[in-house]
This record gives structure tokens, C-alpha cells and sequence, in this order.
């Protein structure tokens, strides 16, 4: 462990305190000429595994959302590749201004993890949001990657991407589907606190931090796996663009071409998504719905001919949502509904994480 302290903090506490605990030297001053003289800060920053903000002030989330190099630390912060974690601590008044709001949003957006602040007595004798969490709290998150949120506690799986159908050994059917949007929601699912199990069909992504991830291929398989671990989930997010239909014979050698033409014979895959809303017991479903017509009326049959709890619709065809950086949707669920812009899909799955966590509580409250 490396201690930097601001100017600021080192007039509340002796940097001897924590030399003592970390056993090394603590560092506070860009201009010390020893350090400085190896590049100590660029150091620092490709030394680090992860960087800890804490307490993190009004004032330092505004120099890092604007990209100051003012003193040591927000310099180390923009030389850093290691994933960066906040713990605000301010007034509440402090805390709710749109400045501080709009500072974190635009943190949020460049992936720093917010713990906290949590609500409580104030020094100044005020009381709401804005207290630091707990030092064990931090640590305890910490420990399981930081991940905490309007999800904490909960188990969500996601299904992603598409799923291949073989034809013969070499050919197979499948859809245009990246898998980034069911990617970005299993990570945003993670960052809320969940437990998060990703079931992926075929694709070129890697495995969000903090998701345990199962790889598949066909649609019977997703099905499988799906089924095998569903029991204990607090919420499925059905995002994988799943075949409606599989071969109904999948040979075992390589068909020749011969004839001008080919008939290929089709039937039904198991439908995942009706199964899971259907299980008793089972998890708040929520499903998404590509059209490239007609947007919300044929979602609105699919949400209700599933009994789902959600569905979350968006267009598709050239240049929109497979493949791209970002999307646009709505979402949908019985007697309401809530737009969301084009956002990058990372973005978005925060929204729409946001979105499922308040019906998936009031849902549960419903129910008490």
C-alpha cells in the first residue's frame, strides 16, 4: 500500500501515521525534488493495482471530473490504468448540488466506482447523504471488487449474444447480435452490487470483472445452462438474441453442393424467456425486444404473451443497436413505460439497471 496525501489532508492528519501503517513513505508534493527526479508520480500510477480515493471531497470529484493535474494525486489519477474507486464524503447539501451530481455522472461515465457516502450525522451537525462509509465497509466492498448498489445482495443472471444452429459440421445459422448490450448490463448488474452469472452464446468480448461467466453455442444449450443455475436468482435479464428456430436435422458430415437449390427444414427452439416468467418462484423476467416496426405495439404483446415483469424494446436494422457502441430504447412493463436516449451501451445498461432495481423493489414490495 501507497499513501498520497492532499495538502488539505495532511492538515488533519500526520503523514507519520501513515508511514507507520503502510511502511512506506507517504507522498504529497508533486515538486519533491527526490521523488520527482525518477518521474515518482509516473511511477506511482503504473505501480498501482488500484487507486482509493478516501475521504474524496467535493473538490477533488470536481478536479477529476475535469481532468486537473493540480497536485499529485489527481495527476497520478489521469496517468493511472488501474481502475479507480471513490468514497465521497461532504455535507449533504454539498453532496445533492448539481455541480457534485453532474461530477459524479461524468465519473460514472469513465467507469470510477463510487462506495458510498451513506446517510448519517454530519460534523457540522447536519444529517443525510454525504457521511463516508464506514473504513470496514469500504475494505469489505472492496474485497469482492467494489461492487455495491441498488442491486447489493441480490443474484442476477443475463443471458447474451447469439446462438449458432448447425446445419453440418461447417454451416450454421445465427444472428447479426454482438452481445455488447447483454456484456454492458451484466456489468452494470456487477457494479450495482449483484451476484451476476452471464450465460454468452459465440462472441469476441471479454468477461466483465466481478461475472461469472458460462460460454455456450446453440440455443438448446443456452436453455441448459440457463435452467441449470436459475434457481436462487433474484432477477434474469434475457438479452441474447436467441434463435426462434434450429435446424431440424443437423447432419453429421459436410453437405455437398449439388443441386441449384437447398431446402432446409426448420422447427422450433425452446423458448428460455416464457420458461423462466413461467417458473414459480422464479425471478423477476425481464426481457428486450428487437423490432424494426411497429416498436412498442409488438413489444407490448411480447411482454404480455411471456408474462413478463419487463420488457425492453429497441429498433433494429442497418446501422442500429447490432454491432454499434451505443443504442436506444424503451422500456416497458404493465401500466408504464420510461424512454431512454441514445446512449454508449455501457451507459445505457446503467440506466436500465437503475430502471429494473425500482420496479424489482416495488415489485417485492407489492407483494408484502
Amino acid at each position: 500500500m501507497r499513501v498520497v496525501l492532499t495538502a488539505s489532508a495532511e492538515k488533519l492528519v500526520s503523514p507519520t501515521v501513515f508511514q507507520a501503517v503502510s511502511g512506506e513513505p507517504v507522498r504529497g508534493d508533486i515538486w519533491d525534488e527526490q521523488a520527482e527526479a525518477a518521474m515518482g508520480h509516473i511511477e506511482l500510477a503504473k505501480w498501482a493495482d488500484l487507486v482509493v480515493i478516501a475521504p474524496a471531497t467535493a473538490n477533488i470529484i470536481a478536479q477529476l471530473a475535469t481532468g486537473s493535474a493540480e497536485n499529485l494525486l489527481t495527476t497520478i489519477c489521469l496517468a493511472t490504468e488501474a481502475p479507480i474507486v471513490i468514497a465521497p464524503a461532504m455535507n449533504q447539501a454539498m453532496w445533492n448540488d448539481a455541480a457534485t451530481q453532474a461530477n459524479c455522472d461524468m465519473l460514472r461515465k469513465r467507469n470510477v466506482q463510487f462506495l458510498g457516502p451513506d446517510e448519517g450525522s454530519q460534523a457540522c451537525g447536519d444529517t443525510g447523504p454525504g457521511r463516508m462509509s464506514e473504513p470496514a465497509d469500504i475494505v469489505s466492498r472492496l474485497s469482492r471488487g467494489g461492487r455495491t448498489g441498488p442491486l447489493d445482495g441480490l443474484h442476477v443472471m443475463v443471458t447474451a449474444g447469439p446462438t449458432r444452429e448447425a446445419i453440418d459440421p461447417v454451416r450454421f445459422v445465427s444472428n447479426r447480435s454482438s452481445g455488447k448490450m447483454g456484456f454492458a448490463v451484466a456489468r452494470a448488474a456487477a457494479d450495482a452490487g449483484a451476484e451476476v452469472t452471464l450465460i454468452a452464446g459465440p462472441v469476441n468480448l471479454p468477461a466483465p470483472p466481478g461475472v461469472d461467466r458460462i460460454d455456450v453455442e446453440s440455443t438448446q444449450q443456452m436453455f441448459d445452462a440457463a435452467m441449470k443455475h436459475i434457481a436462487g436468482m433474484d432477477i434474469y435479464v434475457g438479452a441474447a438474441a436467441i434463435s426462434d428456430y434450429r435446424p431440424k436435422v443437423a447432419v453429421h458430415q459436410k453437405i455437398k453442393k449439388s443441386a441449384d437449390t437447398f431446402l432446409l427444414e426448420m422447427v422450433k427452439s425452446p423458448d428460455l424467456l416464457a420458461t423462466i416468467a413461467a417458473l414459480d418462484d422464479g425471478p423477476f423476467a425481464v426481457g428486450f425486444a428487437a423490432e424494426t416496426e411497429n416498436l412498442e405495439r409488438y413489444a407490448t404483446d411480447k411482454l404480455n404473451r411471456k408474462k413478463l415483469d419487463m420488457i425492453i424494446a429497441n429498433l433494429v436494422g442497418e446501422n442500429l443497436c447490432f454491432d454499434a457502441d451505443d443504442n436506444e430504447v424503451v422500456v416497458l412493463w404493465q401500466d408504464g413505460r420510461k424512454p431512454l436516449p441514445k446512449l454508449s451501451k455501457p451507459e445505457l445498461a446503467r440506466q436500465l439497471i437503475d430502471v429494473i432495481a425500482s420496479r424489482f423493489r416495488q415489485a417485492h414490495a407489492e407483494v408484502k
